[in-house]
């Protein structure tokens, strides 16, 4: 079976249409069709169940994803440990985050990394949690950033705590600038519906937060605007908190909660080398940026 079979394979898993995956691959969408039928033949089970607005893996695909992924990771560590053999800095890696650390950190980051080897290739895409951790998982991505706990069979490294507040209206005053569950008890709160877990979700029982309180959101952007309208509290960490604005304050609870920013990827015998000097640059960052953790 041909590399290009299990690109077209794991490509398609990803957008989830042929057509998609074929403007990905620059290839023409019957060259797709094409592959996945060969693929389906050779294996002897069919891969792809179609509908109305794309395909979705079948039962027996999703068990082969993994195995087809660690391939196509293994043959690019392998041309990777070749170029660095022979003195080049080449390679790629993917990447995963979520919304804050896009934003925030990432920019700096692959800013400062591609100085140093500016023909490595980076991609960057957006998930929750969940989404990021899975698609390592799957070798999707190369390396992810995530919140504890990861479930997953995964290598773990927390990077930074992120104290979690409580967003306001200019109105509201809380006793002693902490709140408490007095000053929210007849209040709504706002947040995005991915939020409401981990952490966030802690936060929320802690204070007797019925679900029935609870609106939802699309950003967080969304949240600080929705707040400054009356409409209710919200709930965001600081590090989504550094370039949003709006006439809003944020209290730090009576209870101290904090999310744990951690970076996940395989176990680092199965990283490239531009994976792990990715990593220390996230290392040396993170150290930069909070001395004190």
């Amino acid at each position: 079976m041909s590399t290009f079979s299990y690109e077209v394979f794991s490509e398609v898993a990803k957008r989830k249409t042929f057509f998609a995956a074929a403007t990905q691959l620059n290839v023409t969408p019957s060259a797709i069709s094409h592959s996945i039928a060969g693929l389906e033949k050779e294996l002897g089970f069919a891969l792809f169940i179609r509908n109305r607005t794309g395909v979705k893996l079948t039962p027996d695909g999703q068990k082969i994803l993994p195995v087809v992924q660690d391939i196509l990771n293994s043959e690019a560590k392998l041309v990777e440990e070749a170029a660095r053999i022979n003195g080049l800095n080449q390679g790629r890696i993917r990447i995963g985050a979520f919304s804050s650390v896009c934003i925030n950190w990432l920019p700096d980051i692959i800013q400062s990394f591609k100085k140093k080897y500016p023909d490595i290739g980076l991609s960057v895409t957006q998930g929750n949690f969940n989404e990021v951790a899975e698609q390592v998982r799957l070798g999707m991505l190369d390396i992810g950033f995530s919140a504890l706990p990861i479930k997953e069979k995964l290598e773990v490294l927390p990077l930074h705590r992120d104290p979690i507040y409580c967003i306001a209206p200019e109105s509201f005053n809380p006793q002693a600038g902490v709140v408490t569950k007095d000053d929210i008890k007849n209040e709504n709160f706002i947040l995005q519906q991915i939020d409401y877990d981990r952490d966030t979700k802690r936060a929320l029982d802690t204070y007797d937060v019925s679900v029935n309180s609870i609106q939802y959101s699309i950003d967080d952007a969304s949240i600080i605007a929705m707040v400054e309208s009356g409409l209710g509290l919200g709930i965001l960490p600081e590090l989504a908190l550094q370039k949003l604005s709006g006439n809003v304050n944020h209290y730090p609870f009576k209870e101290h909660f904090y999310r744990t920013i951690c970076l996940i990827s395989h176990f680092e015998t199965k990283q490239t080398p531009s994976t792990r000097a990715f990593v220390n640059e996230i290392q040396n960052y993170i150290a930069k940026r909070y001395p004190q953790e």
